[in-house]
């Protein structure tokens, strides 16, 4: 079974998507458990406060260490982080454990990286809000750092739940026909497996004019996989 956990200022953002598939499949079958840690819970001070002012100025407020390496303690112990924290490239979690940090600064997120994260046995998800986090956290704690993105949003709940349903989806058990995440898009290993999948259609054959490729109604299935191939491409060019 694996893990996740995931450290936010607003838990809330999680209950209705982790009630729907693929994340309710993954829990009735016992594939999967997730942890919503509210940081505010850790929180250093009697006012609840998570964030801070940042040190040279600026405007915003940015999500501070203490709190988060509380709630890493909660989730892996004191003695793990103290270790962790003096030489996080070392990695002292144990064996397929990850602390992913969400940030537009990270790795851009592919369906490699997913492949790779669905072999884990516990990810722990960290969220940033406001300006973004104690830049300890991303270089002295996490183990890597994610971008599902160039782009900017308010803050690391969508992205966590990228990375999460990402790697559910991926779990024996979870698509309804087992070989379906092995043959949709970015799966199939052309052009560094970074083509989006080809066109697709359905019922009529002929909508106020606009008509299925002939080729798909014929029922060769060479000539169907080799006209997807080719579209695929076309699309990724």
């Amino acid at each position: 079974m694996m893990k996740f956990n995931v450290i936010t200022v607003f838990p809330q953002l999680f209950t209705e998507h982790l009630n729907n598939l693929p994340f309710k499949k993954a829990k009735e079958k016992s594939l999967a458990v997730y942890h919503i840690h509210n940081l505010r819970s850790y929180s250093v001070n009697s006012y609840g406060s998570v964030d801070d002012e940042t040190y040279g100025g600026g405007v915003g407020m940015i999500l501070s260490v203490e709190p988060m390496y509380n709630a890493l303690c909660d989730i892996y112990t004191k003695e793990v982080m103290e270790k962790q924290i003096s030489d996080p490239k070392r990695s002292s979690l144990p064996k397929g454990h990850k602390i992913v940090v969400l940030s537009p600064r990270g790795e851009v997120y592919t369906q490699k990286k997913a492949r790779e994260l669905s072999k884990c046995v516990q990810i722990t998800l960290i969220c940033g809000r406001y300006e973004g986090i104690d830049a300890r956290v991303e270089e002295n704690i996490a183990t890597e750092v994610i971008s599902i993105g160039n782009y900017i949003l308010s803050g690391g709940e969508i992205p966590a739940l990228v990375v999460m349903e990402s790697v559910t989806r991926l779990m024996p058990g979870i698509l309804e026909k087992e070989n379906a995440s092995k043959i949709e898009s970015f799966e199939d290993g052309i052009l560094n497996a970074d083509q989006p999948e080809y066109p697709q259609y359905t019922r009529p054959e002929n909508f106020m004019g606009i008509k299925v490729p002939e080729v798909l109604l014929k029922g060769n299935h060479k000539e169907i996989e080799k006209w997807r191939r080719q579209n695929s491409k076309r699309i990724t060019r």
